[in-house]
């Protein structure tokens, strides 16, 4: 590392990412804490996280933007499952009315933070382009820097890669200027990703487009559009019909997700059936039953049947079978068959990473986070002023931002009453609860990949990252944040200490 020397400047929060996280936690600190000096850091070079990394073709939501999108901030566009694009503008608009594009500094990834228990303060070690290094204090760290690794993919390691004549393509860093017009393009995978970019390939040029996969996943349909959001609209004030909307779609998902989860086989019945009728005669069982019940793995949303409607009109199709090994001209599978390819996309899963790869230690010792337990949906055990967000597997991640934005509000309130200058979730050795599965039954890849990184799970609040969006709701707006767990360390100690 660069020699450094001097502090460049201190703020009251410092806040990691320009994403949905790091806006939403902005805007609440911009509303209900208006006093704190904040500053967001991003390593890219404009905001959106996501959805500016992203550009792969029908790059889109797959969740309806009602709960993606923020409390505060109404959807407006027509459709309710939006593409990457109109996902970047409503966030660009939510900085330009917030004012927070002077609280942004881009290029300037995030190394290390530290946690000095003498000053109670973080210092932040960023990267900029040219190798260089700075250095920030904050009193209250904030990790808004998303659940994936940004650089490394999670890499399957098909054997012959290298032997492939063609173009081997992650999502993750697809090409600006890639050329698939009349080109055969195989897309190995079975979640979101994959989903989305198989009908944008075959519905804009591509000869034809074959998802490839080892097992099927759950497909459910839905208008782009919300009928009625948009039919409020017309009668409602904006954010009257946005607030109407959005209710009723958190009580729908809520209720749905507990009735699958309740009776798996008559949702897998019901869920299947749908995908019979999409499908008529090219419905077959070994690319479309998957082996696991409904929401043991998240949802695959297709809007307006769009995957369905490729396959019907002949331009994609589905293989379900396992890689030998790639070869000159595409993929030879266990099966015998040979899928002849000019692209192969590998839309094989992201890699999960804790607190965005940031070396986090306090006073000098590295935090590992695995060890940790979650405090409040957003805090780890024994670490001071320091919260994160990792969104909801079973809902949209911008609703645990929200929730999550407005405790930690609360808290900074509550320690500038107590004259405090540090908060910690403590948890003695001797007081450990039972840990449990982190991700309460769901077998993503990416998500058992990461389970010994990532904080453990207690079977109840306050040591838990839940899944339950209105009951931790209600927790973390009535929850007293004195609750006895959380301590508070006074302005006053450090003189003394």
């Amino acid at each position: 590392m660069n020699a450094i020397t001097t502090i460049e400047d201190t703020f009251d929060v410092l806040i990691v990412g320009a994403g949905i996280s790091g806006i939403g936690m902005a805007v609440h600190l911009t509303r209900d804490c208006p006093d704190k000096r904040f500053a967001i850091l991003d390593r890219r070079s404009q905001i959106g996280g996501t959805w500016d990394l992203f550009r792969y073709p029908g790059i889109r939501s797959d969740s309806d933007m009602h709960t993606l999108g923020f409390s505060f901030a109404p959807w407006k566009h027509e459709k309710s499952i939006a593409d990457g694009p109109a996902i970047l503008e409503y966030l660009n608009d939510i900085a330009d009315q917030h004012g927070l594009r002077d609280k942004m500094r881009f290029d300037q990834k995030v190394i290390s933070a530290d946690w000095d228990s003498k000053t109670a303060m973080w210092t932040v070690v960023t990267e900029q382009a040219d190798g260089s290094h700075r250095r920030l204090q904050g009193r209250f760290l904030f990790l808004g820097s998303g659940y994936y690794d940004y650089d490394d993919p999670y890499n399957a390691m098909f054997p012959g890669r290298d032997s492939f004549k063609g173009q081997v393509i992650h999502p993750q860093f697809w090409p600006a200027d890639l050329d698939y017009q009349g080109k055969k393009v195989v897309v190995i995978g079975s979640g979101a990703t994959a989903v989305t970019i198989v009908p944008a390939m075959a519905h804009s040029g591509a000869a034809h487009v074959t998802q490839l996969q080892r097992t099927p996943t759950y497909m459910v349909s839905r208008p782009a559009r919300d009928a009625i959001a948009n039919g409020l609209r017309k009668v409602l004030p904006e954010r009257v019909a946005y607030a109407i909307t959005r209710f009723k779609n958190i009580t729908l998902q809520s209720f749905m997700f507990k009735r699958v989860r309740e009776k798996p086989e008559k949702a897998r019945e019901m869920i299947l059936g749908e995908t019979a009728k999409h499908l008529g005669e090219r419905y077959n069982e070994r690319d479309f039953v998957p082996p696991y019940n409904p929401w043991e793995q998240r949802l695959c949303l297709v809007p307006d049947a769009d995957f369905f409607r490729a396959i019907n009109e002949g331009k994609a199709d589905v293989v379900t079978d396992h890689i030998e090994r790639f070869d000159a001209t595409g993929i030879q599978l266990k099966s015998g068959q040979h899928l002849d390819a000019d692209i192969i996309v590998t839309a094989t899963g992201l890699s999960l990473a804790v607190a965005g790869k940031i070396a986090v230690s306090v006073d000098g010792k590295p935090v590992d986070f695995g060890k940790t337990f979650n405090y409040r949906n957003c805090m780890f055990s024994n670490v001071p002023n320091l919260a994160g967000v990792f969104g909801y597997i079973n809902a949209s991640w911008t609703l645990r931002v929200d929730i999550v934005a407005e405790y930690l509000t609360r808290l900074l309130k509550q320690m500038d009453t107590y004259g405090a200058v540090a908060a910690t979730p403590v948890l003695p050795d001797d007081a450990r609860p039972e840990a449990i599965d982190s991700f309460e039954g769901f077998s993503s890849g990416y998500l058992e990949r990461a389970k010994d990184r990532m904080p453990k799970n207690a079977p109840s609040l306050p040591w838990r990252l839940n899944q339950d969006y209105r009951k931790d709701r209600i927790d973390m707006r009535q929850a007293p944040i004195d609750d006895g767990v959380l301590q508070f360390r006074r302005a006053r100690e450090l003189v003394s200490a």
